[in-house]
């Protein structure tokens, strides 16, 4: 299913931690021809705990003007707005991701805490639940590799490579496609791959391509893979698409790589033969 052709890349603000995902968001959005929507959840606890709740109510207006800064300095012709909402953001952000082109979130530091990622972490409810995509953005600023896609036969990998073609057409990077084989699987078909990339690069003529069938284990091979690239790209779930889960190859990904990574599920943008 499409998503509006209205839909905004929606960005959800928390601190100012956040500000690197509003540079990534206004990218995105920028080659998507989308508009920006920041949304920051006002913490009325903590406010009213404070010697005065204009205080916390003049951060949280300056860290949403900061964001709108930093999005016109990306992309200054980019329609963006903003909005402070009271309530739980994770809450805010999945209801609204339904009508969203894109989530963009920050990752929490799980791409460098190893195995302490708890399972409630925001960016795993929000990339496990969201009605969109969901573009989990690092701390750390990528390098200019290539966009990398892990393609697995299914049809939401064929949603990944889509985006993941439309991502490297905006970047005018090029693209590369990587299928990984478990080492005890039998009856590998070596053009499944090129099959799969020729039917979505026939949009995005001027990207350059590159295919490579790996055996080893996916989420591993792909995280190894991800160490260069400016971005990944994942279905949520491969060849067991659910609605509300994470298949171990986009958890992988989501917890230890340390690229920028778009778990693809719920509404695209594009259509899937």
């Amino acid at each position: 299913m499409a998503a509006p052709t209205d839909a905004a890349v929606l960005v959800g603000l928390g601190t100012e931690r956040n500000l690197p995902v509003v540079r990534l968001a206004a990218q995105e959005a920028a080659a998507h021809g989308r508009s920006l929507c920041l949304l920051h959840a006002f913490n009325w606890t903590a406010a009213l705990e404070a010697p005065s709740v204009a205080g916390p109510r003049a951060d949280a207006e300056e860290l949403m003007s900061r964001a709108a800064e930093i999005a016109n300095e990306v992309a200054p012709a980019l329609p963006v707005g903003g909005e402070i909402i009271e309530g739980a953001l994770v809450e805010t952000l999945l209801r609204r991701s339904e009508t969203a082109f894109l989530l963009a979130v920050g990752d929490g530091g799980m791409a460098t805490c190893g195995e302490c990622v708890p399972a409630d972490a925001p960016a795993v409810q929000l990339a496990a639940r969201a009605g969109c995509p969901v573009l989990v953005v690092r701390r750390e600023p990528p390098p200019q590799g290539p966009v990398l896609v892990g393609v697995d036969g299914s049809v939401s990998s064929q949603a990944a490579l889509e985006w993941a073609f439309e991502c490297a057409a905006g970047r005018e990077s090029r693209l590369l496609a990587v299928r990984v084989v478990e080492p005890e699987e039998d009856g590998e078909d070596p053009g499944l791959l090129a099959d799969m990339v020729e039917r979505s690069a026939q949009r995005f003529p001027s990207v350059a391509t590159e295919c490579h069938t790996i055996r080893g284990d996916p989420g591993t091979v792909l995280v190894e893979q991800s160490r260069s690239a400016q971005v990944a790209l994942v279905a949520a779930r491969g060849d067991e698409p659910g609605r509300g889960m994470l298949g171990a190859v986009s958890q992988a990904l989501l917890y230890h790589s340390p690229a920028p990574l778009i778990v693809v599920r719920g509404l695209t943008g594009f259509p899937v033969d």
